[in-house]
C-alpha cells in the first residue's frame, strides 16, 4: 500500500514592489493555477496585528449605502487600524470577508479590486468569503477581519 502523495509546496519568490524576504510569504503548492485577487496561504514571522469585524463607518459614524463605497471606506478603516498597530497592508496575512448578498460582490469585482489596490495596493493575502443573512449593525453589506504579522 502506497501513501498519497502530498502536493509539493513552493513558497513563491518576492518580486519588485512585495514585502522583503523577512515579511509574509505567498505559499503556492505546484502545479496550482494561481490564484487571483488572494493567495491560497500564507507564512510570517513576527508580531500579530488583528483587527475586529470592521464595517464602512466613516469617523462620523456615517454608514454609505452603495456596496462598494461601504468596502473602500471598510478597507480605509482596515488600514487606520493596522496603522495603529504599527502595521502595514502589505503586512497582512488574512482577511475574511462577510457580505450579505454575495451576488452584490461578483457583479462589482472590477470596481472592488480597483478599491483595493487603491487603499491596500498589489498585495494579497489569504482571503475567505462567506455569505451571512446579516450582519450586527442592520444596514453593512459587508464586515471584514483582518490579519497582519508585522516582521520583527
Amino acid at each position: 500500500m502506497s501513501a498519497p502523495k502530498a502536493p509539493t509546496l513552493a513558497v513563491l519568490p518576492i518580486s519588485k514592489g512585495e514585502t522583503s524576504a523577512a515579511g509574509p510569504q505567498i505559499l503556492q503548492p505546484a502545479g496550482w493555477p494561481a490564484p487571483k485577487g488572494y493567495a491560497n496561504g500564507m507564512a510570517a514571522d513576527g508580531r500579530l496585528v488583528v483587527t475586529g469585524g470592521v464595517i464602512g463607518w466613516d469617523n462620523q459614524g456615517h454608514l454609505p449605502t452603495d456596496f462598494v463605497a461601504q468596502v473602500r471606506q471598510t478597507l480605509s478603516n482596515i488600514a487606520a487600524i493596522l496603522a495603529e498597530g504599527g502595521a502595514r497592508p502589505e503586512h497582512l496575512v488574512r482577511l475574511t470577508w462577510y457580505v450579505v448578498d454575495i451576488e452584490e460582490y461578483l457583479a462589482n469585482l472590477k470596481l472592488l479590486g480597483q478599491a483595493y489596490r487603491e487603499i491596500f495596493g498589489a498585495h494579497y493575502p489569504a482571503m475567505a468569503l462567506v455569505q451571512v443573512v446579516r450582519l450586527v449593525e442592520k444596514a453593512a453589506r459587508v464586515e471584514i477581519e483582518a490579519t497582519a504579522v508585522v516582521p520583527r
